[in-house]
Formats: C-alpha cells, structure tokens, sequence
C-alpha cells in the first residue's frame, strides 16, 4: 500500500532516529524523476546530510540495495546504504549532494563548447563504467533484478515496442504496417541478441545519473540494472539526447572507453564494433518511446520539450545504422520522422524561464532584464544578520555550508524566505496560467557575496522542486558562476 506524504515523512524521521541515533531538523523534497520514487534531503542536528528514498516497490528496492551493498564492497563509487525500514519501501543512503554531470553538460551545450574539466569528468564516468561491467559483475546476485535479471531477446522486444506504442501510435502523422514493422523487429531482436552479454549493464547510464563531489565522480539510479552487453551503456551516456555530444568528442570518449575495456577483454574477440550501432538505434527508439510514454500519455511536458532532441539524432544517424538484413519499413519509419519536427520543435519555445540572481549594491547594482520583460522582484537583503562580519565567513560565499548555517538560525532570516517564496510562487502560478515566458528574480546585498547568494540558491531550489516544467536560470552575479536547471 502506498504512503502519502506524511506518512512516508514520518518514516523517515523514525528510521534516522532509530539506526542513526540522530534528530531530523529539516526535511525537503527534491525534484521529480521520471520514475515513482519519491528522494528527500536531510539535515540532521549533527549537520550531517542523508538522501532517504520512498518507493512503494519492493522488488525494485531489493535490487538497488542489493546491487549497492555489492559495488560498495568492492569499492566501487555507490551511495553507502546507512538504514532499511522494515517494511523495505524507505531507506536511508549517504548525500553526494546536488551537482550531476548533466550540471557541467548544460553550461558546455548553452557555449556550444565542451571544456576540458568536463571531458575530464566524462572519461573518469567511462573508466569507472568499465569497473561496473566487469568488477562489478563478477558474483554479483542476479536473482534480485528487477524487472528482468538479463537484457534478453524479450527485453529488446519490450524496448522497440516501447516506441512502436507510445511513440509511433500516439503520433498519427507517421504510418507503418505494423505486421512489417513487427518483422524489423524480430529480425533486430535476433541480431542483436547475438552479442556478447555476460558484463552488468547499468541500463540507465547517463549524465543525470553520474554525481560530482570534490572532482571526484559517484553514481546513482542503477536500480534496473541486469546481465547484459557492454554496447548499451556506453551508447546511453554518449548519446544522451539533450547532451549533443559532437561526433568527434564521441569518438574520442568511445576510444577511451575501448582502452579502458582492452585491459580485460579482447574487443576484436567479442565483435564489439559488429552490434554497436543496432544498440545506438535500439537506445535511441527507447528513449522517444520513454517521452512518448511519460510525455504524451502521462502529460508531463518536460518529456514532451525532448522529443525533438531524440528526434534531430535519428534523422541525423538513420542512413549511417546498417543492418546485415533489410529493415524496410522500419526505415520507412525513419524517413518519416521529420514530418514531426514541426510539431515538437516549438513547444520549447513555450517554456517559462525563471531568471534567478544574486548581486551586489555596491558593485554593479541591480542586474537589467535584457528579456524584453522590463524587469520583475528585486528583494533587498541588507537589512538581514551579514555573516561577511565576522572573519570566519569572509572568505565563504551563501552556497557554503557554514554561511548556511548562520543564516538559517535567524528568525527574520526564515520570514524573509518565506514571504519573498509566497510573492513569487503566486507570479509563477499567474505567469504559467497565461503563457508568459519570462520572470526575473534577483536578490540584492552589500557585496553580493553572501546573504544574496543564500536567497538566490533557496529560491532557484524551491522552484526546480515546485514547478519542475519550467526553466531555472540561477546566476551569482558577484562569483560569476551561472546554472541552467530544466528537466529532461
């Protein structure tokens, strides 16, 4: 049976008083997945912070703690599993914080240029990825896989039907004969099949799934892991929709993950290069069948707004994917697939974008609205306790813990957020109702440098969580650092 909120808060805090033997001072939602469960951030009166999952599905949470305690065994980067209800449908796990490989890809996609840090952090994913496939296989507990404990000939099926019905059937514009269609797909299934597949597969390796703490790389989400090929993951993280990787740092990162893979097995051996790219096709067909299934089915227009990501990169790709077999209709299918652009390509477009800022009085002044809005909320935080006072926080900025902190134990402080949340959630409401496409936020104090970034972060994070179809554009002015979080 399912819990509703309250009840699952409530289990919560029982679980971190009961194992960790610590009190719950704040508890907060992060944003939704595309999936069922539900994450929360805790803060305890130790200062320390934990990440507690509510699911109501056991079977699942049985494989992820069971993989988890595994990979952490061996050494591999996972959260540590720190408490399990009885129940198993909450559990507690270490805090990696909120920074995600897709954080450094945005900034790389919005200046069409990919920085040498982020390939740096994209190689050390892949060599640890190699480490998942064939440290992490060895005597690891298939039976706990959920829902399947192998990629097999069903689970390729499963995934082209996945786009055949949630994609293809919900677009009426493109027509196909199914029982052809059918046919491609058996004939894929049975290629495909054929490779090589006794490695773990993460299944759902990408950018989002991958944290960076202190430079160093950890990974989440691996819950549906199986016994699998090696192509399908590699694929998922190079291929990433709404990454544009571009051919040539593809290239590069897929040599890096051969060199990396050539230190265990022969790849000329396992005809790795013979199945790659049916497995680019297959990751590809699956994700516009995920959107079609979470955007147009169940109306969740993050979804929506990347289809014509998924779109662009099957067009791009569909005469190069060669099968040793005829696959006509599918590639009927394919050639049809720009007949939907025009459909997708605008919806974007018409996604509100919150510009949030923090700045300084004394060193620039009030950021301009350069979004034709003519400006928004300009709150003033001076009259607030300043921790740039005292020598402690000199140095430290509002997204340091310890700035944090200070700030959070005031009274006033509490209030302020509270009230400058309540104006701009009613905006966001009204804006949201009306199709307006722009709001523009900022937060002001002496130096920009503390009290002002802490309002700007609070805010930026309370809207990803409150209204995950919208766009959050959170800019220290001060610090230069800038963030663009959107769902996929």
């Amino acid at each position: 049976m399912m819990k509703n909120k309250q009840e699952v808060k409530e289990s919560i805090i029982a679980l971190i008083n009961k194992d960790l033997s610590e009190k719950v001072v704040d508890i907060n939602l992060l944003p939704a997945s595309g999936s069922s469960r539900v994450y929360y951030r805790i803060k305890t009166d130790n200062n320390n912070t934990y990440i507690a999952t509510y699911n109501s599905n056991i079977e699942e949470n049985n494989a992820f703690l069971s993989f988890s305690n595994h990979f952490k065994n061996i050494e591999l980067p996972v959260p540590e599993i720190l408490a399990v209800n009885t129940e198993k449908d909450c559990y507690i796990q270490s805090d990696f914080g909120d920074t995600s490989l897709f954080s450094y890809v945005q900034d790389c996609v919005k200046n069409n240029l990919y920085d040498e840090k982020t390939i740096n952090l994209y190689k050390d994913s892949i060599s640890n990825l190699v480490d998942f496939q064939i440290k992490g296989n060895t005597n690891l507990d298939y039976s706990v896989a959920y829902p399947s404990a192998s990629f097999d000939r069903n689970s390729v099926i499963d995934d082209l039907n996945y786009f055949k019905y949630y994609f293809l059937k919900t677009n009426d514009e493109i027509n196909f004969n199914e029982s052809r269609l059918n046919i491609d797909f058996q004939n894929i299934a049975d290629f495909i099949t054929k490779a090589p597949s006794d490695y773990f597969m993460y299944r759902d390796f990408q950018s989002r799934n991958i944290m960076i703490k202190d430079n160093h790389t950890y990974f989440i989400d691996y819950q549906g892991g199986r016994k699998g090929p090696l192509q399908y993951d590699i694929i998922s993280l190079l291929y990433q929709v709404k990454a544009k990787l571009p051919q040539d740092l593809r290239n590069n990162l897929l040599s890096h993950y051969k060199t990396q893979l050539s230190k265990y097995v022969d790849i000329k051996e396992i005809e790795f290069d013979k199945y790659y790219d049916a497995f680019v096709l297959l990751r590809l067909l699956q994700v516009l069948g995920a959107y079609g299934f979470r955007g147009l089915i169940q109306k969740k227009q993050h979804f929506v707004e990347s289809i014509p990501y998924a779109l662009n990169e099957l067009i791009r790709l569909r005469d190069k994917i060669i099968f040793p077999f005829e696959t006509k209709e599918l590639s009927d299918v394919l050639c049809q697939l720009e007949l939907l652009l025009s459909k997708y390509e605008h919806i974007e477009n018409d996604k509100l974008t919150v510009i949030v800022n923090s700045f300084s009085y004394k060193n620039g002044g009030i950021p301009e609205d350069r979004s034709g809005n003519c400006g928004g909320f300009v709150f003033d935080c001076r009259a607030l306790p300043n921790p740039g006072r005292y020598s402690e926080y000199k140095k430290l900025t509002g997204q340091d813990k310890e700035v944090q902190d200070y700030l959070n134990k005031y009274q006033e402080v509490n209030v302020f957020l509270e009230l400058t949340h309540s104006l701009v959630f009613q905006s966001v409401d009204n804006y949201l109702e009306r199709n307006f496409r722009n709001l523009f936020i900022n937060f002001g104090c002496t130096g920009g440098q503390h009290r002002s970034v802490f309002f700007a972060e609070k805010m930026a994070h309370a809207l990803r969580d409150k209204y995950p179809q919208i766009k959050v554009v959170l800019n220290h002015i001060a610090q230069n650092k800038h963030y663009v979080y959107e769902n996929e």
